[in-house]
């Protein structure tokens, strides 16, 4: 029976420095094949071409390189990219790129669907098949930078986790990925331009603060009142606000950096004067900024974007309140790319 050969980016460089002992080579074969793989982005053994014929058989014969597929690139009237991912089971997810005057953003995913139940989101409509890889996931932003110096003549200059799946259900993982994604051994880039975005998974938050990560934290919050949130993001009775908050005070503490909330307004749930104080009173024990989200609709009559009126008292009251707001205008809306509607319509 054939064995199944191991992904050889599972390896550390130190585990690839001793196969390459084991098989009677020199250590620093393995720094030239871990280089290829991260920095070059190697997608088989045949591209290094600084190893020998017979080395590259040897890996070929012990390792594969599951690396990702873009089989579908849709490109919006904004300027904004979606990929349909394939992964080497066949498995599909979705990555995004959003461009503006001064950046380019690359929004990754970190689950095949989801493991929370936010009933306002196509993505938590999908059952969860699995985690991805840390090799996925630095995958999805090779592929978007690759994009990104194609399309718009620069480097990709930031990365969101807000993509399909709860980042924090699959951390250990993301954390090697983001590790990978600032080495000057993976793409370099500076952690200050990555942002985790959580629904609010309590005890993740903590134990990323207890480990002093370096990239931002932002937290899909859509309400400040426990019977609300509870009813739109059903989870919240497991993690409700209290133990949110005090999460994210000790978040606050340990690392000192601004907290920043994701929120939808909807006509009939959360555009009351009652939401916005509940939501001023949650934002005051830290420095934070409110990102007030436009809605995209996922095919369903439940949740309306609120009115104007309704966002603009949102934005005085939270001003007037020394809070800073800014109001976003979804991106990628008409090829189904914008917040919550990542689900693989294909």
């Amino acid at each position: 029976m054939e064995t199944k050969k191991k992904d050889i980016r599972a390896l550390t460089k130190e585990q690839l420095r001793n196969f390459f002992v084991e098989q009677g080579d020199k250590a620093f074969r393995g720094n030239q094949v871990y280089e290829w793989l991260w920095q070059k982005s190697a997608h088989s053994f045949h591209a290094m071409t600084n190893v020998s014929k017979e080395t590259r058989q040897m890996l070929e014969d012990h390792f594969v390189i599951n690396h990702i597929r873009v089989d579908q690139m849709q490109r919006s009237s904004d300027g904004t990219i979606k990929n349909a991912v394939r992964l080497h089971d066949g498995l599909v997810v979705e990555s995004v790129l959003i461009p503006t005057a001064t950046r380019t953003t690359a929004c990754v995913s970190s689950q095949v669907g989801c493991s929370l139940d936010c009933r306002f989101c196509a993505t938590a409509r999908m059952k969860r098949m699995r985690n991805l890889n840390a090799d996925e996931i630095y995958d999805q932003v090779v592929a978007i930078d690759n994009e990104s110096r194609l399309y718009h003549d620069r480097p990709l200059s930031n990365i969101v986790f807000m993509g399909m799946g709860e980042p924090l259900m699959n951390y250990n993982n993301v954390l090697k990925a983001i590790e990978m994604i600032t080495s000057p051994e993976g793409l370099g880039m500076s952690p200050k331009r990555i942002t985790v975005s959580t629904s609010g998974v309590p005890k993740m938050i903590r134990k990323m603060a207890d480990e002093e990560v370096k990239f931002g934290l932002a937290v899909s919050l859509h309400s400040a009142i426990d019977e609300v949130r509870t009813s739109i993001m059903p989870f919240n009775a497991n993690f409700p606000l209290k133990d949110l908050r005090e999460a994210l005070e000790y978040w606050y503490s340990k690392t000192k950096n601004r907290i920043t909330y994701e929120y939808v307004v909807w006509k009939g749930i959360n555009d009351t004067q009652e939401a916005v104080d509940a939501l001023v009173k949650f934002c005051k024990f830290a420095p934070s900024k409110v990102n007030l989200i436009e809605y995209n609709p996922i095919d369903d009559d439940e949740f309306q974007q609120a009115s104007d009126a309704a966002v603009a008292m949102y934005q005085n009251t939270l001003e007037r309140n020394g809070i800073t707001v800014t109001v976003r205008r979804s991106r990628g809306k008409d090829i189904d790319a914008a917040c919550g509607q990542l689900a693989n319509k294909q």
